[in-house]
């Protein structure tokens, strides 16, 4: 397992074409679990951005998202064997990451380490309503009816103090425009309790944003 992650040219958006029909999935998770160091090289180049961006969406903190994401694939590899194709790819490696993101957060949140230093490179490299991004709020959803980096910055942030136990399923409908099944694969929620976390978690965001704002949020 030798594949280097270089997360210094990693864009968080737009995301590249991952889509992979059923016979290469199969054969891309049989030479993963034959450790065919090709195969995770390649695992790792169609997965690192959308990673590493779920990531850092959740932690709101750069290194710490680098140093998950890494930890991430080194999971991926130990576990491939354990992948039985009940759900999509890309569905068991989310579950993964968001299982570690929620562990690590709760470490952070214990030693009050989380200093979300990342936010203002963030809404640079990955402002929310790019490229098509437009799910994280139409009347409801403040970031459409909002431009410009410095209102980008305060989304992030507003974002990275919603409750993590909603935040999830925003972060994977509203940025990573997840289905709701997809959602309750990867979290194990019913769809109705992910319906109502992600309008917990908008909720939650315009009450932030406005705060921020100093102004009520169409």
């Amino acid at each position: 397992m030798g594949a280097d992650l270089d997360f210094g040219t990693v864009g968080l958006a737009p995301w590249p074409d991952l889509t992979v029909d059923d016979k290469d999935e199969a054969r891309l998770v049989e030479r993963l679990v034959a450790r065919d160091e090709r195969a995770f090289n390649e695992l790792v180049r169609a997965y690192e951005r959308r990673v590493f961006g779920l990531v850092l969406r959740m932690l709101g903190n750069r290194a710490e998202a680098e140093e998950l994401t890494q930890e991430v694939f080194v999971q991926i590899f130990k576990a491939i064997a354990t992948f039985r194709g009940d759900s999509k790819l890309s569905t068991w490696i989310y579950r993964i990451a968001v299982n570690l993101c929620k562990n690590r957060a709760k470490y952070l949140r214990v030693r009050h380490e989380d200093k979300k230093d990342a936010i203002e490179d963030l809404a640079e490299r990955a402002p929310l309503g790019e490229a098509g991004r437009s799910n994280v709020g139409q009347i409801e959803r403040p970031d459409e009816a909002l431009a410009g980096r410095q209102t980008e910055a305060i989304v992030q942030e507003a974002i990275a103090a919603i409750d993590p136990v909603f935040k999830e399923c925003l972060v994977l409908r509203d940025v990573e425009e997840l289905s709701y099944e997809e959602i309750g694969e990867i979290t194990g929620l019913p769809p109705g309790t992910v319906k109502s976390r992600i309008f917990r978690a908008r909720a939650q965001l315009k009450e932030l944003v406005e705060k921020r704002l100093g102004e009520k949020v169409r």
